[in-house]
């Protein structure tokens, strides 16, 4: 996310530092998961004054984490006493590029959000939603008004949400990827469940009723070669790699973190594994995913 207020452009960024703030029922929670899913380490609902003491973890000696990001509001009784000094000592770290994210929705997707979730305002327990709604946006203007980005949520979907989170990362430097598995295996035992795409490639000739192939598998030359050399084998990868190429980038921009293509042939030995290696050759110049090789039956006997 953007940078510290107090930093300037000479200064070396070891961390970023995403603080997630707004009104009761604008999101906040699609957001924490939405910056999880895009690498950061994630805190929800923790008490303000502890804040600090998250970010020397974060910057601290052995650290594994340089994306962290919190989430705190009104639950904590403490908020408003103290947010603004806390906010104010985290943008004085000249390593720490902190962020604030305020999130905000109209007064008539707030009341229904909390109709459908059937839960009390935080700052209304005993009364209407309508008040602890009112009540907050009030307290809250001065923060809202600190902050690095307001985003109004009123009409977004999770999905949506998700989505403009990953682009306001990207905009700020922190590339992220999709993780994409190429997993081979053998009808006979069953598809995977994690499958996201499927092909079957049982339509290629096998090479178990070849002498000298059957006791071999598809990461063999020899068994490599005898599927390659199919009439249909080159078809099928030109068009399923373009497909592919077409599919994985939209999957990147829905904001998917892990895709699973399965690629099944009888027994998941022969033709499932060299037309994942195939594949994986021909994909790899796709930006932006980290490919994955998976053999589920290889071993299978």
């Amino acid at each position: 996310m953007a940078a510290g207020r107090s930093e300037t452009s000479n200064q070396k960024r070891v961390a970023r530092f995403v603080v997630v703030t707004g009104l009761s029922g604008a999101g906040k929670s699609a957001a924490i998961r939405a910056l999880e899913d895009l690498g950061y380490l994630c805190v929800d609902n923790l008490p303000t004054v502890l804040i600090p003491t998250l970010a020397d973890l974060t910057l601290g000696k052995g650290a594994t984490y340089d994306a962290v990001a919190v989430v705190v509001d009104a639950r904590d009784r403490s908020f408003l006493d103290h947010f603004s000094a806390v906010l104010k000592s985290l943008r004085a770290r000249r390593n720490l590029g902190t962020s604030l994210i305020f999130l905000e929705a109209s007064d008539a997707a707030l009341l229904r959000r909390f109709s459908e979730t059937r839960r009390p305002h935080p700052l209304a327990p005993t009364g209407s939603v309508i008040e602890g709604i009112l009540a907050e946006r009030t307290r809250l203007r001065r923060i809202k008004k600190m902050a690095d980005r307001v985003l109004d949520t009123s009409d977004l979907t999770v999905h949506e949400l998700r989505r403009a989170f990953r682009e306001l990362s990207q905009a700020d430097g922190k590339q992220t990827r999709l993780t994409v598995t190429l997993l081979s295996f053998g009808y006979k035992y069953g598809i995977p469940a994690e499958s996201d795409l499927l092909f079957d490639v049982r339509f290629l000739p096998n090479p178990y009723f070849v002498t000298g192939l059957r006791a071999l598998t598809g990461k063999d030359p020899a068994v490599r070669d005898y599927v390659v050399a199919a009439d249909a084998t080159g078809p099928f990868l030109q068009m399923t790699t373009e497909l592919l190429k077409f599919l994985v980038p939209k999957y990147t921009t829905e904001g998917k973190s892990y895709l699973t293509i399965g690629i099944g042939c009888t027994g998941g030995r022969h033709r499932s594994v060299a037309v994942v290696e195939q594949l994986k050759t021909r994909l790899a110049s796709i930006s932006g995913v980290r490919w994955r090789m998976k053999h589920r039956d290889i071993a299978v006997e």
